[in-house]
């Protein structure tokens, strides 16, 4: 619920620094290692927005996979099931985890007060 609430926040100033309106989409890169159920969060989302000026909003998540690469065999190595190796089960050698931590607000979509449809990026 934390998390939904503050990229509700997140998206209510930036929609505030570009005059005002009614938000009606967000998307989102969530990963695998970043410890947060896409389905959750999109539900912690719905309950934020409910009864708000913007009710109704979407919430968008993009699943970003996590990645492992062992460097001695040039090769990209699959997860075990229920864990993350740390080390090639072919060389022994550590692996290179890459990607998978992302929580990022991707862009959101916004109806201005002056009813003209905006958009703003990704906030800073």
């Amino acid at each position: 619920m934390g998390i939904a609430l503050e990229v509700y926040r997140t998206c209510r100033r930036t929609i505030e620094e570009h005059g005002g309106g009614r938000l009606s989409r967000v998307r989102m890169a969530v990963g695998e290692l970043a410890a947060v159920e896409p389905e959750l969060l999109v539900y912690a989302w719905e309950a934020v927005v409910v009864g708000g000026p913007d009710e109704g909003a979407e919430l968008a998540v993009e699943w970003r996979p996590a990645r492992q690469f062992c460097a001695a065999c040039g090769q990209a190595k699959a997860r075990a099931s229920g864990s993350w190796l740390r080390v090639c089960p072919d060389c022994g050698l550590p692996l290179e985890v890459s990607g998978g931590d992302e929580l990022d607000v991707l862009d959101l979509s916004f109806e201005s007060d002056a009813e003209e449809p905006g958009a703003a990026g990704r906030p800073g």
